[in-house]
């Protein structure tokens, strides 16, 4: 059986007892026993999520609303934690990581989505988004440290049973503010899906800027996706840290990113979104390759902080920035390709855009696990770090070659050149 990690949806410490009983005696760790079963557990949820992501951004969010979508998602994930906090066996987990993947996929899509139709102005569009996405990190940074001490002195179950009461607390709030009935641009949106099918999501992924958006995240992703299972272990094995320590290593990068999600935004837009993301997964595959020549769990403080930073400059610059190339995208006359309504297109962009997460989570941890008995964990940060640094100059060269001029209406270099940020106060320069 394995201990589950007190965050649901961030296993940090899945070993077995087993495993625990020959730390405490001074046994050799066995790596290849736990990471392939961890890889398993990370990888299960982000498989669902990567099958769910276009049904919930193409079918479910169009006929049913994103309100209504957002509140089964919530639902998703109230019974997920039920799940956690009362199994006792691998198969009980899964399942549980499982459920969390349907709601994972309601609530990111269509929130993102809902995000983008409320706001059609781009700065109060990027500014409420920097708040959720400041808030995922948010929560990471608060739910680590509290969830590996309620898994310390109270109970495995504790850390859940709070997330529960959020998610009772939440819904609650959801019905009383949300009207779960769909209003008229939501109907239309349904007819306009019907009308092209399931097209509008490959016509929108075969946008070069696009797919070369989605290429980044999923890059920049994949360093988390293979740190989460792969770490701990790699930390019991090499550096035997205390128990509690495993809580906190995570830290660094939680408050990295939500640094850069808050701090950066206005830089971001007025040197330009492809230049700081650029630069921002360059310093992801630094990071990478020097967190595999740590000597000690603080020593792993600088790296992983600037890991979280350059994840959170790139979230912050391109995120948004999808819903802005989809406005563009569906308002350009000359386009004959994608004449579909703009609405229609946020749950399709943001599910490619979870797409790409899903995949580093889902494939990347599964792969690694295997690739890890053979190549070991050093070298594979280190490739991946080698892969991040090199694909941010061809990022630069895709996307200064591309002809912007269809889809960034009369500025063809729109991303590449200094923008006014006009006269309002961006969120992200002060946290409030």
């Amino acid at each position: 059986m394995l201990n589950k990690h007190p965050v649901a949806g961030n296993t940090m410490k899945n070993v077995s007892k087993e495993t625990q009983q020959h730390l405490v005696q001074g046994h050799e760790f066995n790596v290849e026993m736990e990471n392939e079963r961890v890889g398993l557990l990370l990888a299960i949820k982000a498989f669902v999520q990567l099958f769910f992501n276009p049904i919930v951004g193409s079918v479910l969010a169009t006929r049913f609303g994103y309100k209504s979508t957002i509140f089964f998602g919530t639902i998703s994930l109230l019974m997920a934690s039920l799940f956690f906090a009362m199994g006792d066996s691998f198969l009980i987990l899964l399942i549980a990581r499982a459920i969390e993947g349907i709601g994972s996929s309601c609530v990111n899509v269509c929130g993102m989505s809902l995000i983008a139709h409320l706001y059609p102005e781009d700065h109060q569009r990027s500014k409420i988004m920097g708040i959720i996405l400041g808030s995922i990190a948010l929560g990471v940074l608060i739910g680590y440290p509290l969830g590996g001490f309620l898994y310390d002195f109270v109970s495995e179950s504790a850390p859940f049973i709070i997330i529960c009461g959020f998610l009772f607390t939440d819904l609650a709030f959801q019905l009383t503010f949300f009207d779960l009935t769909r209003n008229e641009n939501e109907i239309n949106d349904e007819e306009n899906r019907v009308k092209h099918g399931s097209s509008q999501w490959i016509q929108l992924l075969s946008n070069k800027l696009i797919f070369c958006i989605a290429l980044a995240i999923w890059m920049s992703t994949s360093a988390m996706a293979i740190l989460e299972p792969l770490l701990p272990i790699w930390l019991i094995a090499h550096l035997h840290p205390k128990k509690w320590q495993l809580g906190t290593v995570f830290i660094p990068d939680s408050m990295g990113y939500f640094l850069g999600t808050n701090f950066f935004g206005t830089l971001s837009y007025k040197v330009g979104q492809i230049k700081m993301s650029v630069l921002a997964i360059m310093i992801v595959g630094i990071s990478c390759v020097i967190i595999p020549e740590a000597k000690s769990v603080s020593s792993l403080i600088v790296p992983h902080f600037c890991l979280g930073l350059g994840i959170g400059v790139l979230d912050v610059s391109l995120v948004p920035y999808l819903a802005r190339l989809t406005d563009a995208i569906s308002q350009d006359e000359t386009n004959e390709n994608l004449d579909i309504d703009t609405a229609s297109n946020y749950g399709s962009v943001y599910a490619i855009q979870q797409t790409a997460v899903s995949l580093a989570y889902s494939i990347v941890p599964f792969l690694a696990g295997e690739m890890v008995q053979t190549m070991g964990f050093p070298t594979i940060m280190r490739t991946l770090g080698v892969f991040n640094f090199i694909y941010g100059p061809i990022l630069l060269l895709v996307t200064i070659r591309h002809n912007l001029t269809n889809v960034t209406t009369k500025q063809p270099d729109l991303l590449l050149k200094e923008t006014n940020p006009s006269n309002y106060r961006r969120f992200y320069d002060s946290i409030e």
